[in-house]
Order: structure tokens, then C-alpha cells, then sequence
């Protein structure tokens, strides 16, 4: 008797949510509306020119630690640079990454990815901070992907169930770029050693 009960419960459930769906032939009339706005249909619930507006910021991020990476790719020195080295080439690489996937989805929302090295350090949220000491240049790096992580979890908070897609896209970078503290903070610990 119980799981006729529940069977019945989930089939009411599962039609009072049908529901809630919009019927085929209402799809297709949005759909052919504002065809030029590409994949930004009606149902799109985010304000759109502010989450470009978001992105750039995160793009001028990426970008800023891609140039601080490189940089401290090239200038570390000592008896433990070369792993680090390698550490920090590799980092260079997933930034450049997701500062790509962040401009093509400025672009797939009708925006412009803002690649202007004009104000690049005052959209970013990361600062760029040369480091002079394989130890100072791994804390940078630390400090940013820190702020980095503050950042992209504001993001996704204020994104919510209004932009999925980026959503998605910023948490998958917010987990790369834990992993890249995860790493900057053994890098650190192994240097007191």
C-alpha cells in the first residue's frame, strides 16, 4: 500500500511540475524572436550587461596572473627554482585557459571581452606584485589565487539560478584555481624545509 501511495504521490508531483513548463509550440515562437541575440533567449534571468561587466573583471584577473606567473616563471632563481619553475609555467597555462573560456562567454552573451592592456591592473581583482624572492614570488601567487577564490564565490553566489552556464563555468575555475592555492601553499610549506 505504501509504495502505491508513493507512486501515486510522485506521479502528482511529476504532473503539477509538467506544468510549470512551457508547451512546444510557445518554445518555438520565442525562439524566432530575437534570433540576432544568439544563445540570450527570453528565459535568460540574469542582468545580462552586468554579469559582462563581471566577466571582464574576472578576464582582467586572469589575465594580470597569467603576466605575474610568466614573470616569476622567468625570474625564479635558487637551488629549488626549477620545480617550482615548472610549477609556475604550468599555473601561467591554466590561467591563460580560463581567461579564455571566460572571454568566449562574454562574446556568447552578446558582450566584448575587454583584452585592453589600458586599466588591465584596475579591472582586475588580483594584483600584479613582482615578487624578489622565490619565497615572496610563491606568496603572491598565493595572495592572488586567494582573492581569486573570494571572488569567483561572490560570483557564483550572485549568479544563483540565473545564468546556469557561466555559473558552471566559474565554478569549474573556482576549483582549478583552489587547487592552484592547494598548490602555492606545499610549494611554501616544502621552502621551510
Amino acid at each position: 500500500m505504501n509504495q502505491v501511495t508513493n507512486n501515486t504521490e510522485a506521479a502528482n508531483v511529476a504532473a503539477g511540475n509538467l506544468k510549470t513548463l512551457t508547451d512546444t509550440q510557445t518554445l518555438r515562437k520565442r525562439a524566432r524572436q530575437h534570433v540576432e541575440e544568439g544563445a540570450v533567449t527570453t528565459g535568460y534571468a540574469a542582468d545580462k550587461e552586468a554579469v559582462i561587466q563581471l566577466l571582464n573583471e574576472a578576464l582582467a584577473t586572469e589575465l594580470v596572473c597569467v603576466l605575474r606567473y610568466k614573470r616569476h616563471y622567468f625570474m625564479a632563481k635558487g637551488i629549488h627554482s626549477e620545480s617550482v619553475k615548472a610549477e609556475f609555467l604550468q599555473h601561467a597555462k591554466e590561467e591563460m585557459a580560463h581567461a579564455d573560456r571566460i572571454a568566449k562567454r562574454i562574446t556568447e552573451l552578446g558582450g566584448e571581452p575587454n583584452f585592453s592592456p589600458d586599466g588591465l591592473s584596475n579591472r582586475s581583482h588580483a594584483e600584479y606584485m613582482p615578487g624578489d624572492t622565490l619565497i615572496s614570488m610563491i606568496k603572491e601567487d598565493l595572495i592572488a589565487e586567494r582573492i581569486a577564490i573570494e571572488s569567483y564565490r561572490e560570483l557564483v553566489a550572485y549568479l544563483a539560478n540565473n545564468d546556469p552556464t557561466t555559473q558552471r563555468m566559474i565554478k569549474e575555475i573556482l576549483a582549478m584555481e583552489e587547487e592552484h592555492a592547494e598548490d602555492m601553499a606545499s610549494l611554501l610549506e616544502d621552502m621551510k624545509i
